[in-house]
């Protein structure tokens, strides 16, 4: 949730700061962008799109 939150905001406020204020590393951050879709998300997606 913190890092969903830093994605939509880093347009506005740096990184740095929104990670420092939400308590996160700025690495945790980085990594979260480039990870890949876990399967459970692609399965949740699923189930949306069906419902």
């Amino acid at each position: 949730m913190r890092f969903a939150f830093i994605a939509k905001h880093r347009h506005i406020w740096p990184v740095s700061w929104l990670c420092d204020v939400l308590d996160v590393s700025r690495s945790g951050f980085h990594a979260w962008l480039n990870r890949p879709t876990s399967a459970r998300e692609v399965h949740d997606a699923k189930l949306v799109a069906a419902i």
